[in-house]
């Protein structure tokens, strides 16, 4: 299972404000109920199989276009481990036990 950490941020909108295309980003999220996913302040972080992690992002970097942004730049960071199982909670529990 990989983990891929990527931020959306549309360019040519109306606006400063960014929390529609992020509510409508998080909507996207949800339909796709075969990754687990959690949104940051500065990113969203997903996990799944590579080749789907990749589909739903496509996928979400499409939403700003469909309302409205003219521009749109996604990065994308991936950690693709394949030595052993990893998750977004593993992770976070590894960092958890090495603060006790």
């Amino acid at each position: 299972m990989a983990i891929a950490e990527f931020t959306i941020i549309p360019i040519g909108t109306e606006t400063t404000s960014l929390s529609g295309y992020v509510a409508d980003l998080h909507k996207e999220l949800e339909k796709h109920t075969d990754i687990t996913f959690q949104m940051t302040a500065m990113g969203t972080i997903l996990e799944g199989s590579l080749d789907r992690l990749f589909e739903v992002i496509q996928a979400v970097h499409e939403v700003p276009f469909l309302n409205g942004a003219q521009r749109v730049s996604t990065s994308i960071k991936i950690d693709d481990r394949r030595d052993k199982s990893a998750s977004i909670s593993q992770k976070m529990q590894s960092v958890a036990d090495r603060l006790k």
